[in-house]
């Protein structure tokens, strides 16, 4: 046990390690508060008194959330050696985190999206104080959970951070060979004499290296053997750069190296999220110190990413999940755009659901009012080109690639490495599953909201074929049963007009009823798909091979587990070393099990899934463009109906003017003009079918603004 004044500790609860000092876990011996102290070791002492007072005097000018706290400088009794009483943070650093198996491929988007905005929030206190900090890395970034369950990053060990404004240079060197700017890197490194001064910006180095590693879960420049093997390779790296490149790794000894201009598919950031950040990389990780950002176009860009907003959008017809960083502030047609960078939709083509409904997006209405989503409820996007989409689906490296193999021999150290990478692919492969099922209840899902509103669509066009057909057959039926014109002499003019209407309304007639059949037809064709999908979803529920995985997940944690410990031990004793390797063998057939069950459910179910799901697409697209010609072509009717009514009121009008001509004779004092009773009658006949027409003309107008209104509701989900 060791202590100062005020804090107690032991050297057992060893928390981290340098070259100057040891990191622990203590208490406070009144309050029993848990704290971390920094013990200075007798190395610390030879370097010049500046240099030892620097990282006191930082922290004490700094004081910020994303920054780890002192809280005072004591020192132990009887060595008298300094110790820095800080903040505790009781998760460890980046660098644990990222050890973590889970992960392996770096961090799920919305913890590295935390990172971010701490980092920029911790590194932008930095400099509005003109400091450097010179050994930015996961290892010095240390974490905490909050009360709110969501992680904190704290930038610490500011033993080699000093003040330095940005146009200020120096020329000491301290860092982490892996995340050191390339001209540090040659002359610490590598020993090279050279007289360069360094600036602020290599920090920026460092944080994009550190950007990268939580990405992907990998260092972005690494040459055959390593970095710490091959130190000449990894300048060249470095070095040698393209402009826009954000990786290069060395495959085989003396190889060329393969550049990487965008982040790997293993990676768990979304497109959204990749399109906003490589820009970023690209610019600070730069060797040039006259080429790279500053820290004032850092800044700028990482906020502008920290200050979007998400909006989760699933493309129906290409089965793909997209994630849409943007401004609250943008509008509709901004977004529109910004999904057609994604997709390739063009704007006027995209339509959406969502929740059941057709969603729609008035081009000014901004983004802080669109619907909230999430990638299990996200914007279902329908594409209503003529030409179909290409199917996309779910973009993924075989995870059969990341298995490591497994050798009899028993290496507690290579083994657990082994087991740790293992544990990694498994939950990489877990979380691919898991989005091959998410993909097939989205296609399920969206399909029946589709179909839902096509059968809406359908009951709306019989509904406005119906008032058409009751139209025509009113005036169809009074022309044929009261013989308005088979009853009148030849000679009069007006009423040949009444049998070019009987004949237009005939063919209308035919053609309404051939498009009753035609709804019907498209209606059973809707109802048998949906039938289909309907058990898809039910199917999608039943599936248990998540819970299978996870299962064999859990018990390869547990090997691994086991290895961690071995690998402590300097030598395994028989018994020991048997169950040692039937934990291997074991770990092996664990292995191969997940991939099965992947490859033989998950994979093939999917890929079963986007066939029928392509097939349905179709037809119902196809229903859809049908549905649409069809209601334009019973519109077309109506207005015919419309005019054929127009061509009775007209012949009535002349047949009544004729009449009054020819029987009206031309008396002293003007008298009502008679018609003969025939005439009478057919004058009469006629105003009544032309009143009958004007009440149902009104009904069907009064149903088809009723429709309309109602069109733009889709059904509840599962209706």
């Amino acid at each position: 046990m060791q202590s100062t004044p005020n804090y107690l500790w032991s050297t057992e609860d060893l928390l981290g390690q340098g070259a100057t000092a040891c990191v622990y876990k203590a208490r406070n011996k009144k309050s029993g508060e848990l704290v971390a102290v920094k013990v200075f070791n007798n190395a610390s002492y030879l370097r010049p008194q500046e240099v030892q007072m620097r990282e006191f005097e930082m922290l004490r000018k700094l004081n910020h959330k994303n920054i780890v706290k002192l809280f005072a400088v004591e020192e132990t009794g009887s060595s008298r050696q300094k110790v820095l009483v800080m903040e505790y943070c009781s998760s460890g650093s980046l660098l644990n985190v990222l050890e973590d198996p889970a992960n392996t491929f770096g961090l799920a988007e919305s913890e590295f999206l935390i990172v971010l905005q701490c980092v920029v929030a911790g590194m932008n206190h930095l400099r509005e104080n003109s400091v450097v900090h010179r050994d930015i890395k996961p290892g010095n970034i240390m974490r905490l959970v909050g009360e709110d369950g969501q992680s904190v990053y704290k930038l610490t060990d500011f033993g080699a951070a000093r003040e330095l404004d940005d146009d200020e240079k120096f020329v000491s060197v301290y860092g982490t060979e892996e995340y050191l700017h390339p001209d540090m890197y040659e002359r610490a490194v590598l020993r090279k004499p050279q007289q360069k001064a360094y600036g602020v910006t290599v920090d920026l180095w460092s944080i994009g290296v550190t950007f990268y590693h939580a990405a992907t879960g990998s260092l972005p420049f690494v040459p055959f053997g390593g970095p710490r093997r091959n130190k000449e390779i990894m300048y060249k790296i470095t070095t040698e750069k393209p402009p826009g490149a954000i990786a290069g790794v060395q495959r085989q000894e003396n190889g060329s190296i393969e550049w990487s201009y965008e982040l790997p598919v293993t990676c768990q950031l979304s497109e959204g999220l990749k399109d906003q950040l490589i820009p970023i990389l690209a610019n600070i990780l730069e060797a040039d110190q006259e080429k790279c950002w500053g820290f004032d176009q850092f800044f700028a860009e990482t906020n502008d990413i920290l200050h979007r907003m998400v909006v989760d959008v699933f493309s129906l017809q290409q089965a793909s999940l997209h994630r849409i960083y943007i401004h609250s502030y943008n509008t509709s047609t901004k977004f529109l755009e910004a999904v057609f960078k994604q997709t390739n939709i063009v704007p006027h083509h995209q339509e959406y659901f969502f929740e059941g409904h057709l969603y729609e997006l008035d081009p000014n209405l901004q983004a802080h009012n669109f619907c909230k989503t999430t990638e299990h409820n996200p914007l279902t996007l329908l594409s209503t080109a003529e030409q179909p989409e290409d199917v996309v689906g779910v973009r993924y490296r075989d995870p059969a690639l990341s298995f490591p193999k497994l050798v009899p021999k028993v290496d507690v150290v290579a083994d657990c490495s082994a087991a740790k990478s293992a544990v990694g692919a498994g939950h990489q492969t877990l979380r691919i599953a898991r989005a091959l099922r998410r993909c097939r209840e989205l296609l399920a899902r969206g399909l029946h909201w589709v179909i839902g509103t096509l059968r809406t669509e359908c009951s709306r066009v019989r509904e406005q074929r119906r008032g058409a057909a009751v139209l025509a057959g009113l005036q169809l039926t009074e022309v044929k049963t009261r013989g308005l014109y088979e009853a009148v002499p030849a000679g009069v003019p007006a009423l040949k007009d009444v049998a070019v209407v009987k004949t237009r309304l005939q063919r209308v007639a035919e053609e309404l009823s051939q498009c009753s059949h035609n709804i019907s037809d498209f209606q059973g064709a809707l109802d048998s798909i949906l039938s289909e999908v309907v058990k898809d979803r039910q199917q999608v529920l039943e599936d248990k091979s998540i819970q299978q995985i996870e299962c064999c997940l859990e018990k390869m944690q547990l090997i691994h587990k086991q290895f961690k410990k071995a690998r402590t031990c300097l030598r395994l004793g028989y018994n020991e070393e048997q169950i040692h390797k039937l934990d291997k063998v074991n770990l092996g057939h664990l292995a191969r099990k997940v991939l099965l069950i992947f490859q033989d459910d998950c994979v093939q179910q999917y890929q079963e899934a986007l066939t029928l799901h392509g097939s349905r697409m179709r037809k119902v697209c196809e229903i859809k463009k049908h549905l649409k010609r069809l209601s334009n072509h019973i519109s077309a009717c109506s207005v015919e109906v419309m005019q054929c009514q127009d061509c009775l009121q007209s012949a009535l009008d002349r047949f009544l003017q004729t009449e009054k001509q020819s029987l009206a004779p031309v008396p002293p004092t003007p008298s009502p003009v008679q018609l003969s009773p025939a005439r009478q009658e057919m004058a009469f006949r006629m105003q009544e079918l032309l009143e009958q027409m004007r009440s149902v003309t009104c009904d069907l107008q009064l149903n088809n603004s009723i429709i309309e209104r109602l069109s733009g509701a889709a059904p509840a989900p599962g209706i």
